[in-house]
């Protein structure tokens, strides 16, 4: 099997599919190595094994909404493609969405991905509960109430158990229009940055780096906000545009400021297209909001090796969380997103001058793309590391759901 990317392979020894928890705990109690595969989008091995790859898709798929509580439970192996569309049939909805909406609920929640917006936290941030299946095979409902023992399993970068399933706030449901801005000048974009990306519900910019200008500005409005007041020297783009130059919008999500429901704006790509496995791979880094312009003109100085590995750089923003592991840790955050042409080797070797460029404004790679697994002192981005690496210790001390990348992240279980 390979990720959605292409770029590896998995080296598991086996496939199940299981079609309930319990045949599932049992298979997990009895696997000396064992990881969950959801939609395959992370591009390095987070998710890998040498045991045996457990599929959840045979599991009973269920949107259940509890109105009275405001909350919808979902099973892990669910998209968000799926839940929304169950969500917005009932009148409710999600704060917010990543830009491809086919990626699994309980994957996205472990790895801490997210949309963008400056009052909006990663999607972990929607969790009120969350079930899991321990290395022991015993099954566990973890809720706020549950402390640091919650905090710690929801980014939990599936070193603490299997999630099956997730119990997420929900909200009225309501609509948005989008209005893509170009040619924004580089010196207003730092000059301005806070206000540029505080001007909507949610905000990208895309760049490669190169040039004096950002190429597009994407802007996700509620339906009932003012158009946008300053345009910061950009212009408003006059047809629907993708992220990418020279490619057409069709598969895009509707702009021109088109009314519709947030199901429909917030991803950047509509739900009925579906993407191909990708020619692309995939980096992310979080850091604090206060050190975006400096971070950004760090960034801008290596263009001329950075923009020709680039198809594009998006930048958003998120605000903090308390989950121990998630990127969004505590702090308000920009997020500098670098969607990479197919050229592994060439990624890996400039990716270590990124990450120095980015190491002095506290960047924490995301878990689920590519980074340098050495390149950074964890416990110093992660306040909580050391608590989170004895959790993972006692709840795995076997080391059953590690694999090499984890090992080199939390160290090697001392039972193992």
């Amino acid at each position: 099997m390979k990720n959605w990317a292409g770029n590896l392979e998995y080296s598991s020894a086996d496939v199940r599919r299981p079609d309930s928890v319990t045949e599932l705990a049992d298979l997990v109690a009895n696997s000396a190595r064992v990881k969950a595969l959801g939609s395959r989008h992370s591009f390095n091995r987070v998710a890998d094994t040498d045991g045996v790859h457990v599929l959840l898709d045979a599991l009973p798929q269920q949107v259940d909404l509890d109105s009275s509580r405001g909350t919808v439970r979902v099973s892990g192996g669910v998209s968000y493609g799926a839940l929304c569309r169950t969500l917005e049939e009932s009148g409710v909805a999600i704060h917010n969405l990543a830009s491809l909406p086919h990626i699994s609920v309980a994957g996205a929640v472990q790895t801490g991905t997210h949309g963008s917006g400056v009052n909006n936290p990663s999607l972990a941030g929607a969790v009120e509960s969350i079930d899991l299946v321990r290395a022991s095979g015993e099954q566990v409902t973890l809720s706020r109430a549950d402390g640091d023992e919650f905090l710690a399993s929801v980014v939990g970068v599936g070193a603490l158990g299997i999630v099956t399933g997730l119990e997420l706030a929900v909200r009225p449901s309501f609509r948005m229009r989008q209005r893509v801005l170009e040619d924004l000048p580089w010196d207003n974009a730092l000059a301005d940055f806070t206000a540029i990306v505080s001007s909507a519900y949610s905000v990208s910019l895309f760049t490669d780096y190169a040039g004096d200008r950002i190429d597009q500005v994407w802007l996700k409005a509620l339906e009932e906000e003012q158009p946008l007041p300053r345009l910061f020297g950009a212009t408003a783009a006059l047809r629907p545009r993708h992220p990418l130059p020279d490619m057409s919008a069709e598969n895009c999500t509707a702009q021109m400021d088109q009314a519709g429901p947030w199901l429909d704006r917030l991803p950047h790509f509509r739900h009925e297209f579906t993407p191909s496995n990708g020619d692309e791979l995939q980096s992310e880094f979080i850091l604090p909001l206060e050190h975006a312009p400096a971070a950004l003109q760090a960034v801008r100085a290596l263009a001329g090796k950075l923009a020709p590995l680039l198809f594009v750089s998006e930048i958003r923003t998120g605000a903090p969380d308390e989950f121990w592991l998630s990127p969004f840790y505590r702090q308000q955050s920009v997020a500098l997103h670098f969607t990479w042409k197919p050229l592994q080797p060439e990624v890996e070797a400039f990716l270590p001058a990124l990450e120095d460029a980015l190491r002095p404004f506290g960047a924490r790679p995301h878990w689920g793309k590519l980074f340098t697994p050495d390149g950074h002192d964890w416990e110093k981005l992660y306040p909580r590391f050391a608590d989170f690496r004895s959790f993972a210790d006692a709840h795995d001390p076997e080391g059953k759901f590690r694999n090499g990348l984890l090992d080199s992240i939390l160290g090697v279980p001392a039972r193992r």
